[in-house]
């Protein structure tokens, strides 16, 4: 991430502002169409450039007259190129090497000692600038290089060691230092082209230099040099740049210390040992005061230089917070200019990381900005908010405040663009779930006890989410955090009642009792299984049941041994008991032989096609086993359209596995659930049957027998 933002530090902000400064300066003596787009003005176009390029080509004179025609030619030229649609023709032309030509003045046509060259330092000036428009386009650099412009622009950069201090000296060091910009922008080649042509040295004397314009040039040109190249790095620290980029730091000219903070951000990147020589140097303290410049540019190249200097260890970071940087990098977090809050935030998030930092960032404010941020739409500022949160999240002292402002809702809900920031807010949740207990949990008890009713609800609802099953009894059914969390199924906010769902399927889930599917139970009553062959077997058999006019042959002790209902039969005072044929009504055949396949061998396939009218029969028959297996086969049908009818089967049949696997389902399903005409009555009528089940739930022994 370090990376890239100093890749658009250098290739966006700054290029802009190498841009707009290369517009400045020339007094405009007669106006350009730039407009021009048909074939005819296109050629009329290349005609004009071509007779300006012929102008310089036999104008390399020191005569006044070709001096004058010079000049005027460039400032043809300079005109034309500000609109980069016309910048390709200008080269196409040959327009460079003419203007390479007149970066140096030509010889005098006289060798009298103090002879005054005509504009002088005007027309090297003008070629410079107009060099350094044409460098905007990328694929114009090499040229200009390769036509010999690198050493005359760096013997323009010394022209004030000769001549004495005047506007038009001033002038062509300025063009020169913008052109270089320009033509190294981001081309490392050519970086390492105005090293080995000594452009180093006079760019970092020039820092000093009587006119800020020409300072911050300067700085500018460093600025470019330094980025990704370690060896310009290390020859403009060698050459003692970093006393006076730091002295322009505390600078009142806004553009200066933008420049130099930009200067220094690009020695420090990926460089530890010029990042400690730059701390050594002085620069935290004023860095920091950058943090309430008027200039928001300079605003976030310092937060961005404090996150790499918050990188260096522990005690940097300490220092940082000590000497005031919080309160501003949180104020900026609010800040309409998205880069201001996308660079502050890192800076924070590098802070976050030590101990020491993480109460003080939560104690000035930071929390509720930093939350507020997960709603960006841009990845890198999301992505820096939660790292930031991701720390913060670490001291215990912060837990309670990130759960009373929701932070855990937001958290869980957000929307995150890149996977390192879904995995970073995962770590934050798990780095929250392992501190509730002790101290914080009585803390967030007390709050959702006393607290405000959205405090209430929000520390509910995280704890639904966060707490441990051990605790969930004492929090949810001694402290009522139950009933807080049903109330938000009542309510008539669509998203109180989702939060609600969500946290009481995390709340089941935690229980064990998420699952639909309950394992039949064995009866308390030993069993008697006769197996399948007996299953309608004559053999033995000492009682018929009569179904449909058929009969069916089954056997007394197997009966009474299967359940209640039977044994009342034919141990009761029913006439059943001494009958040898029963007739059965009310049941289909093959449900009956179902039934009894159950009783005979103690599991049976359930088709869903029979699954109800077996449930019925099993419910007659008081066979606890087979209505389960009969419930988890018709739980698996259980969808939007029919969870209605199937919880009133499961009232009707008192088929509690069923009910519970409806209340999950319209608990899981909100989402579908939600946007039915009839969903309010249907959590009306569940409503006392979710309580029920949650109490079960919760109460029972974390360890016991799982099943309901």
């Amino acid at each position: 991430m370090e990376n890239q933002k100093h890749s658009e530090r250098s290739s966006s902000s700054g290029r802009r502002s190498l841009k707009r400064k290369l517009h400045e300066g020339l007094e405009e003596d007669q106006t350009v169409s730039s407009s021009l787009s048909s074939e005819e003005a296109h050629q009329d176009l290349a005609h004009e450039v071509r007779t300006q390029v012929e102008v310089l080509e036999s104008s390399f004179s020191s005569s006044e007259s070709d001096r004058a025609s010079a000049k005027r030619a460039i400032h043809v030229l300079s005109e034309l190129a500000k609109n980069e649609e016309i910048v390709n023709v200008i080269v196409d032309c040959g327009a460079v090497p003419a203007l390479v030509q007149h970066l140096e003045a030509p010889p005098h046509v006289s060798e009298g000692e103090g002879s005054h060259m005509p504009y002088e330092h005007e027309v090297e000036k003008g070629s410079a600038f107009t060099l350094g428009l044409l460098a905007i386009k990328p694929e114009h650099q090499q040229l200009i290089v390769d036509a010999g412009a690198l050493p005359h622009l760096v013997n323009l950069l010394k022209r004030h060691r000769d001549a004495q201090n005047s506007r038009a000296v001033h002038g062509v060091i300025r063009r020169a230092a913008d052109a270089v910009t320009n033509l190294a922008h981001e081309n490392s080649s050519i970086k390492t082209r105005v090293r080995i042509e000594g452009g180093i040295p006079p760019l970092v004397e020039l820092l000093e230099f009587v006119d800020s314009k020409v300072q911050r040039a300067a700085a500018g040109a460093l600025r470019t040099l330094a980025f990704k190249n370690d060896e310009n790095k290390n020859q403009i620290v060698d050459c003692n740049a970093l006393p006076t980029l730091i002295l322009m730091l505390r600078s009142e000219d806004t553009a200066i210390h933008y420049e130099a903070v930009g200067v220094i951000g690009n020695l420090v990147h990926s460089s530890p040992n010029i990042k400690k020589e730059v701390l050594l140097a002085g620069a935290l303290q004023p860095v920091i005061g950058l943090l309430s410049s008027s200039c928001s540019e300079s605003q976030r190249e310092a937060a961005l230089l404090l996150g790499q200097f918050a990188a260096t260890d522990t005690d940097c970071k300490i220092h940082i917070v000590q000497r005031g940087a919080v309160p501003p990098l949180i104020e900026m977090l609010q800040s309409p200019d998205a880069q201001l809050r996308e660079m502050s935030a890192f800076a924070l998030g590098r802070l976050a990381q030590d101990t020491h930092n993480q109460a003080g960032i939560a104690h000035c404010g930071g929390i509720i900005p930093l939350l507020k941020l997960l709603d960006s739409k841009n990845g890198s500022l999301q992505h820096n908010a939660a790292f930031a949160l991701y720390g913060l999240a670490d001291n215990e002292d912060n837990v309670a405040d990130l759960i009373k402002v929701g932070g855990v809702q937001k958290l869980q809900d957000g929307e995150f663009i890149v996977q390192p920031t879904r995995d970073c807010v995962a770590k934050t949740l798990k780095r929250l779930e392992e501190k509730i207990h002790g101290r914080i949990l009585g803390h967030l008890i007390y709050l959702m006890r006393i607290g405000e009713k959205v405090i209430q609800r929000r520390v509910a609802l995280a704890l639904a989410h966060l707490c441990s099953p051990d605790d969930q009894k004492t929090i949810f059914i001694n402290n009522d955090g139950l009933e807080l969390l049903l109330e938000l199924l009542e309510s008539t906010n669509l998203k109180h009642q989702k939060d609600g769902s969500v946290a009481l399927c995390k709340l089941a889930n935690k229980a064990s009792s998420l699952s639909q599917v309950d394992a039949a139970p064995p009866s308390p009553i030993p069993q008697v299984y006769l197996g399948e062959q007996y299953v309608n077997n004559s053999t033995l058999s000492d009682v018929t049941f009569l179904v449909e006019g058929k009969r069916f042959y089954a056997h007394r002790i197997c009966l009474l041994a299967s359940s209640d209902a039977f044994r009342a039969m034919f141990d009761g005072g029913y006439r059943e008991r001494d009958a040898k044929d029963i007739e059965i009504p009310n049941i289909r055949w093959d449900v009956f032989e179902l039934m009894m396949r159950y009783i005979y061998t103690g599991s049976v396939d359930v088709n869903l096609d029979v699954a109800q009218d077996l449930l019925r029969a099993a419910d007659q028959y008081l066979l606890e086993g087979l209505k389960r297996l009969c419930e988890y086969a018709i739980a698996q049908d259980i969808s939007v359209e029919s969870v209605s009818l199937m919880f009133e089967l499961s009232e009707a049949f008192n088929a509690l596995t069923l009910r519970n696997a409806c209340i999950l389902f319209i608990l899981e399903k909100f989402d579908q659930l939600s946007v039915m005409p009839w969903y309010s009555h249907l959590i009306q009528r569940v409503l006392p049957e979710t309580r029920s089940y949650f109490v079960r739930a919760l109460t029972r022994p974390i360890q016991a027998d799982m099943r309901v």
